[in-house]
């Protein structure tokens, strides 16, 4: 099967198309025709020789995908082959075929195409596990999402927007981000570059400051957290783009009774996983029959050109998904 593997650690550069074994199905794994599968975040990690798979993962970047299934493994009683779904897989997205375990999987929501299926699993789930389950943002309660433009902003804000948020405010970096992040349902969209996001969020809510912060970015944005943070606020932490904190000063955490948590999906186990899937079913498929929530596809790129859209990727030039297609998913 054609696949994109990481020769060694370093740019986009180092993404090169190669020819694979075609993975055989596990016990509880079906086994999936890729059309499409979502670049994400932890696949630049990755990338870079920061985030090593789990054990017993593929080696391959790719964390979700979408497509038909082809193949059963033992005890797989879910699914049928032939079924349209999309999965979360803990590595192999960028290649022909993947497997993935079936708790893990998803049949496509109707009206939507396998392409918008592939920028849903590791997305949807990384936001309902921080946003609602860790971060516990409440109807009326304000949310800060910092990367607003990204995969994770876009969708942090329509399920903030169609779950009752009180007030949404993102951070974003250009005219055209601020206007995409507004229309998804942002009451304000702050560019970074040139305003200053604790004095933002501060004015904007009256002195208060946000209920819960979503954020990618790390660096010095840690220690503004605190300060644009309410009263008992939760800071989620799921990403380190700007690299460690420095010289933090925790006295607001003290002052304003803070909670500042870290998450990763990628290490959970797939029953761990599968508890996330089926809140999701539950409380977010409603809103993504409705049109209320449907992924924001920036751009799709075929699967050995993934070099092109990890440099897009780096750039953070774009609006929510990048995805990328492989010729059985070239029409959809």
């Amino acid at each position: 099967m054609p696949a994109v593997e990481i020769t060694r650690p370093g740019g986009p550069e180092v993404l090169v198309p190669t020819v694979r074994p075609v993975p055989v199905p596990g016990a509880g794994e079906v086994l999936i025709r890729v059309h499409a599968a979502g670049v994400n975040g932890p696949d630049v990690f990755q990338r870079k020789g920061l985030y090593d798979p789990p054990a017993g993962a593929s080696d391959l970047p790719g964390l979700e995908v979408a497509g038909e299934v082809v193949a059963l493994g033992a005890g797989v009683t879910r699914f049928a082959i032939g079924d349209r779904v999309c999965a979360l897989v803990p590595g192999g997205g960028y290649a022909g075929y993947a497997t993935a375990h079936e708790s893990n999987t998803l049949f496509i929501p109707e009206g939507l195409s396998v392409v918008e299926a592939a920028a849903m699993p590791e997305t949807f789930l990384t936001v309902w596990l921080n946003v609602f389950q860790r971060g516990q943002l409440a109807k009326g309660e304000t949310v800060l999402i910092h990367g607003g433009a990204s995969g994770i902003g876009t969708t942090a804000t329509m399920f903030a927007k169609a779950l009752g948020a009180g007030r949404i405010i993102t951070t974003v970096g250009s005219e055209e981000q601020r206007a995409a992040s507004l229309a998804l349902g942002a009451d304000l969209a702050i560019d970074y570059r040139q305003q200053d996001f604790v004095e933002e969020t501060m004015a904007f809510t009256g002195g208060k400051g946000a209920d819960v912060i979503v954020d990618i970015i790390a660096g010095d944005y840690v220690a503004r957290n605190f300060a644009a943070a309410a009263v008992n606020g939760r800071i989620v932490q799921i990403g380190v783009i700007k690299g460690p904190a420095t010289q933090v000063d925790l006295f607001p955490m003290l002052a304003k009774r803070l909670t500042h948590m870290g998450s990763t999906l990628r290490s959970r186990t797939h029953e761990e996983k599968a508890a996330i899937i089926r809140e999701l079913e539950m409380h977010v498929w409603p809103h993504v029959r409705s049109g209320a929530v449907k992924p924001v596809i920036y751009r799709r790129y075929a699967l050995e050109c993934a070099r092109d859209a990890h440099v897009l990727m780096d750039s953070g030039a774009h609006i929510g998904k990048i995805v990328l297609t492989t010729q059985a998913g070239a029409g959809d």
